[in-house]
């Protein structure tokens, strides 16, 4: 699987854009801020439905518009398909697989899976429990289209929760009202728990072997996924906690406070760990997910490096280099240097400047800003 294609409509900066790829490696070259992010972020959104920035549709759209289009061709076993999205101000999104418009975002999962890497990654594990619940999430959506509705049901829910909380320590009339709240999420978050919990155990010894291999088999990692709470227990701390929540607004216990810990050599590095320890533990996690993604669903996903090799040392370098030899890589970066000295072998070249797409391989590329 690989995409051959990405046109962009009022995107983010630009207005019009059409981009060949090839199924191996492709360089996206250029300044800061000219849009090589907005490529990537456009072929990640297209394969998800997410922005891996978390932006929200209306902030993607080209300023001055009220809407913008993404159209990504794929080969898939053989075949070529296409994904459509249509993203407006004021509305939901809307996106047709071969012309056929979806019902639910749920129903483009799993039919093409693109790992997006980028220096904010290398943070994961030093940035606190929220960025690794969100590594969770983006890599179980791709993989797990329930997973996806359920944890858009358990958001919802804990939303109004929480804007219930808020009106009860007004009125406490309307305590009656937060039990069926309570079950609901309780429900949602049960599967949630269990996604992540089968997840983790899935990953871990991909991980840890990455990172021995990276350290020189100099430490052992291992990785385990810390619930706020288990299944068997989640409704009666949701009762012990009411007068709790109602007191602060605000929901304690559940999977959204779920975080994962990292030991290297018996030590909690998330805490104790310095800074190439945290990275090199971030790096195995990321690269991880490259292995779970075939074992998963017997294909090779798209790999979207947004300016990582310049964060890294030689070494980590060079693995991930050897890790993406059979993976369609689009990588962007702003020079070509690192990969002339590394004898990388690059398929495709293309400038990005101030919006506009600049062919270096001596094929049409059509391009407008």
């Amino acid at each position: 699987m690989y995409i051959k294609k990405i046109k962009l409509c009022d995107y983010r900066n630009y207005k019009e854009a059409e981009l060949e790829l090839d199924e191996k490696v492709n360089i996206l070259y250029g300044d800061n801020a000219q849009g090589k992010t907005n490529i990537l972020e456009s072929i990640y959104l297209c394969g998800t439905t997410k922005s891996h920035r978390g932006s929200k549709d209306r902030d993607i759209i080209r300023i001055g518009c009220d809407e913008s289009h993404i159209k990504m061709y794929v080969k898939k076993e053989g075949l070529e398909h296409y994904i459509d999205m249509h993203l407006k101000k004021n509305k939901a999104k809307g996106i047709a697989i071969n012309g056929i418009p979806i019902k639910k975002s749920s129903e483009l999962m799993g039919f093409i899976n693109i790992i997006f890497f980028s220096p904010e990654d290398l943070n994961i594990i030093k940035n606190g429990p929220s960025e690794r619940r969100r590594f969770m999430d983006m890599e179980l959506c791709q993989l797990n289209g329930i997973y996806l509705d359920n944890l858009s049901r358990y958001n919802k829910i804990l939303n109004q929760r929480n804007h219930l909380l808020k009106q009860i320590k007004s009125n406490k009339e309307l305590m009656d009202t937060l039990s069926v709240w309570d079950e609901q999420l309780v429900k949602y978050g049960a599967e949630i728990i269990k996604a992540r919990s089968d997840f983790i155990y899935r990953i871990k010894d991909i991980a840890g072997d990455i990172h021995k291999k990276l350290t020189g088999g100099r430490e052992e990692l291992l990785v385990t996924y810390e619930p706020d709470t288990d299944i068997e227990s989640f409704a009666e701390k949701m009762k012990k906690n009411i007068e709790r929540d109602i007191y602060h607004q605000y929901t304690h216990c559940g999977p959204h406070r779920d975080d994962l810990k990292f030991i290297a050599n018996g030590m909690d590095i998330r805490t104790y760990g310095s800074q190439g320890q945290k990275r090199t533990a971030a790096l195995s996690l990321k690269l991880s997910e490259i292995e779970i993604v075939k074992n998963k669903s017997g294909d090779i996903p798209v790999l979207l490096l947004d300016d990582v090799l310049s964060e890294l040392d030689r070494k980590r370098q060079n693995y991930i280099l050897e890790c993406i030899k059979d993976v369609q890589t689009i990588v962007t970066c702003t020079g070509l240097e690192e990969f002339v000295n590394y004898r990388m072998s690059v398929n495709k070249i293309y400038k990005v400047e101030n919006g506009n797409i600049i062919d270096e391989n001596r094929s049409e590329v059509k391009y407008e800003h």
